[in-house]
């Protein structure tokens, strides 16, 4: 929404902005932008890259020419907008904030460059290419003006067309076809066979493929490892300005490069500023060869920058910077191809030069077979345009044609894509889509969901070595023995699994082992079988139901089960699953078994991970013995883990005091196939309850009479980079009554008065103090945000509490609220 200026100020004068520089953007450039910002009263200062991250506190916008700078997804995810230069020169032409959205660098928004207006369209017509066009970052006018970039016409002759001509305006009259094109595809594509007054896709047919540019998106990104393609493309050390300047490196094992090769690189990046490393967790920067290393997801976990041979290579070349996300084949392979390319045989029509070297290499990852002959074996031809020999042969023998993206879009979503999706066989008339080869960027959501998921891991990344509090029925009293933790190499060394930092998102799971799906998928038994399952009151319908074609599926469902709604009025969420408690009862009654069911969060049960289909197996056997495994805490009437856990999971479930006991019940149930006594496999963990001050007995007891409201009245902010990540705190400050915030020292931030808390809370101290937890370290930038912190708080009349994780991991596994003292960090 475009805003209005204040009154009697610059047009600039509420707005921060930081000036990204860049090859296209370069420091001169950057200073006249930053001067006319500060003509109009706007704040702008510049990017300090490679010393230091750009410090987004109290920044409206950051201006860029790229998104490929390396705090991009930080200002996205802080919902900060990344704009290009033109949106400054267009704001002023129009005296007001234009939307940021339309001058977006991110290239999902391929129209963003374009302004259109329609001359002489029909009004359907002309709603259609506005929409289309805005939808993909574009702008629309309804009038020519001179920062219109195209002309949408049939031909020259309407007003529009002859004004900009008098004008002599730099403006491109194009056929309705191109938006068209461009919209299917997803992609924008050269806008020259379009153009008026004699555009090339009217013209008849030559019956040859028109040549595609010469210079593509994958020049420098062709092959995932270059030593082996070129193995001379380095060959001597050499000083860089600023790629890796104080910046640390790791190469991983797996690369398997000579060791001259290896001393070449590192004498590349220490002359450069840079230095190496040899663990994980210190590296800025970790190559590797293939996504399948523990060292890889610790290093994708931990928001380092992870990229293979190719990628360090490129960052040598150009001494720019580049995320190895933005090309596909700058990024770690996967080791075992992507689910069902194996045994496809493809072969490549109408592409050149460095697109098919890449085309062929990323066939090669996916684990197919490229072939360069089209023989009658083949499955797939991948083409950038349908006039060829090898697409008539295709067609004859029924082989499947498509363009490249099918491929790449697979690549990046992990599955492969449907070869009946238009966009797919779109190929439009004069159009190499060579030109568009590697526009394509992966997916950093589905990268971590098929890749790195996170682990239901054990959060204890900061906790420290001081003394924990032993809690008993009057009075919480200090530990006599103080928590040691081995140092991390010693972990390592021995394969445990490590205990890493999260990032800041945490991805809900319903298993201890996390397989690739899709966002549609209605795989996930689990989930599907949870939200919404037609179930039958009584034997008799649930007789009725199961000798329907098809039967009953169990921990699925029907096409049609969705649709299942009884006639009259809508069902909750609630009341699906309590029908599915039903069914579950009928399979046993008919089993002569009479055993309540139970809903049961299971966490770090090890005969899971890793093992997909056994838990699924495990999972379904469970739901017929009247044992629904759930994900949701709030729905748990038992919570089984090995030991007492310092998880996500199982700290949110004893919230709401589920019967805590042993993984050992879900084996015992499965080897007897029927539900035993929960109460004969309580949880005995005497050594973690010493060692961790808490006691389940008491632990559900308070629970019970807290009834979710420990926190109730409190609000608990986190620092972005809190260790475990901030859903994981929300999580568990919500599952206890309170409120979670992010905390990141914005100016004017006060704390709400939570006015309607204080009256349903009887503790007075709880609308007086506000907590803050941060990571126990001495980092400059976060003692700034301390600072901040307190003077927000004593601004809004307050009580700061500036504390360790571990207070609220503690308060919420003992159900008692904790005094601050012991876990307090000094601002």
């Amino acid at each position: 929404m475009d805003v209005d200026p204040p009154k009697n100020k610059g047009l600039f004068a509420q707005c921060s902005f930081v000036i990204v520089r860049s090859a296209t953007l370069p420091t001169e450039s950057a200073m006249q932008l930053a001067s006319e910002l500060r003509l109009h009263n706007g704040e702008a200062i510049f990017d300090d890259y490679p010393e230091n991250s750009l410090d987004i506190n109290g920044v409206t916008h950051i201006v860029s020419d790229t998104f490929d700078f390396p705090d991009y997804h930080a200002c996205f995810d802080a919902f900060i907008p990344v704009i290009k230069p033109t949106w400054v020169l267009h704001s002023l032409a129009k005296n007001r904030l234009l939307n940021p959205r339309q001058y977006s660098p991110d290239p999902r928004y391929f129209m963003s460059d374009v302004v259109a207006c329609v001359a002489d369209l029909p009004e359907g017509d002309s709603d259609a290419i506005a929409g289309g066009i805005l939808a993909m970052g574009g702008l629309f006018s309804t009038k020519l003006t001179n920062q219109v970039t195209h002309i949408i016409a049939l031909t020259i002759e309407s007003e529009s067309c002859i004004r900009a001509r008098e004008r002599n305006l730099p403006v491109k009259i194009v056929l309705p076809h191109w938006v068209d094109d461009c919209l299917k595809l997803g992609r924008k594509i050269d806008d020259q066979p379009y153009l008026l007054p004699d555009p090339d896709i009217l013209k008849p047919s030559n019956n040859k493929a028109p040549a595609a540019k010469r210079k593509t998106q994958v020049e420098g990104a062709v092959h995932p490892d270059p030593s082996q393609d070129d193995p001379q493309a380095i060959t001597a050390p050499r000083q860089l300005k600023k790629v890796f300047k104080k910046k640390t490196v790791m190469l991983w094992k797996d690369l398997r490069i000579s060791p001259y090769l290896q001393n070449i690189l590192e004498g590349i990046i220490t002359t450069s500023g840079g230095q190496m490393t040899d663990n994980v967790l210190k590296a800025d920067m970790f190559i590797c060869k293939y996504r399948s290393d523990e060292e890889y997801r610790i290093a994708s976990r931990a928001g380092k920058d992870v990229g293979n041979l190719a990628w360090l290579y490129y960052l040598i070349q150009t001494d720019e910077w580049t995320s190895p996300t933005r090309r596909l084949l700058h990024y770690p392979l996967p080791k075992d191809g992507l689910p069902g390319f194996e045994g496809l045989k493809i072969s490549l029509s109408n592409y050149s030069g460095d697109a098919r070297t890449y085309l062929e290499n990323l066939i090669n990852a996916t684990g197919a077979e490229c072939t360069k002959t089209l023989k009658q074996d083949n499955t797939h031809l991948i083409t950038a345009h349908v006039l060829s020999e090898k697409c008539a042969a295709a067609k004859d023998w029924g082989i499947h044609i498509i363009n490249h993206l099918w491929l790449e879009e697979s690549y990046t979503q992990w599955k492969m894509q449907s070869i009946t999706d238009n966009r797919y066989t779109h190929f439009p008339k004069r159009t190499n889509l060579g030109e568009v080869v590697g526009h394509t960027q992966l997916d950093r959501t589905v990268l971590e969901k098929c890749f790195f998921p996170q682990e239901d891991v054990e959060m204890t990344d900061a906790a420290d070595t001081r003394p924990m509090q032993q809690v008993n029925n009057n009075a919480v009293s200090a530990k006599k023995s103080s928590r040691t933790h081995e140092p991390e190499e010693a972990t390592h060394d021995r394969n445990e699994k490590l205990r890493t930092p999260a990032p800041s998102r945490l991805i809900a799971t319903g298993k201890e082992n996390i397989t690739p799906s899709t966002t549609h998928s209605r795989k996930s038994k689990d989930v599907a079988s949870a939200r919404l399952h037609e179930m039958t009151p009584d034997m008799m319908l649930y007789e009725k139901e199961r000798k329907r074609v098809g039967g009953v599926i169990y921990g699925g469902r029907r096409k049609t089960d969705e649709d299942r709604i009884e006639l009259g009025r809508k069902r909750s969420v609630d009341e699906a699953s309590d029908e599915m408690t039903v069914e579950i009862e009928a399979k046993k009654v008919k089993r002569g078994s009479s055993s309540p069911a139970m809903h049961l969060v299971v966490s770090g049960y090890e005969k899971w991970v890793g093992h997909a289909k056994i838990e699924d197996n495990d999972k379904k056997q469970l739901r017929n013995l009247g044992i629904t495994c759930t994900t949701e805490p709030s729905r748990a009437t038992h919570l089984a883990a090995p030991r007492i856990v310092r998880t996500m999971k199982f700290v949110t479930a004893l919230a709401y005091a589920p019967m805590v006991i042993s993984t050992d019940y879900i084996d015992a149930c499965l080897e007897a196939n029927e539900q035993l006594d929960p109460k004969e496999f309580r949880l005995q963990d005497k050594e973690n309850e010493q060692k961790l001050g808490v006691s389940l007995k008491l632990s559900r007891e308070r629970a019970q009479k807290n009834q979710g409201q420990l926190l109730q009245g409190r609000i608990i902010y986190c620092l972005e980079n809190i260790r475990g990540g901030f859903d994981t705190f929300k999580a568990i400050v919500g599952a206890n009554g309170g409120e979670c915030r992010t905390w990141r020292g914005r100016k004017g931030t006060t704390v709400p008065s939570g006015r309607a808390d204080s009256e349903a809370s009887t503790d007075t101290d709880a609308n007086n103090e506000v907590y803050l937890l941060s990571n126990d370290d001495d980092r400059k930038e976060n003692k700034s945000l301390w600072t901040r912190f307190k003077e927000m708080a004593e601004g809004s009349r307050k009580v700061p509490r500036i504390v360790t994780a571990d207070w609220l991991l503690e308060t919420a596994m003992s159900q008692l609220l904790l005094p601050t003292k012991q876990y307090e960090l000094a601002a």
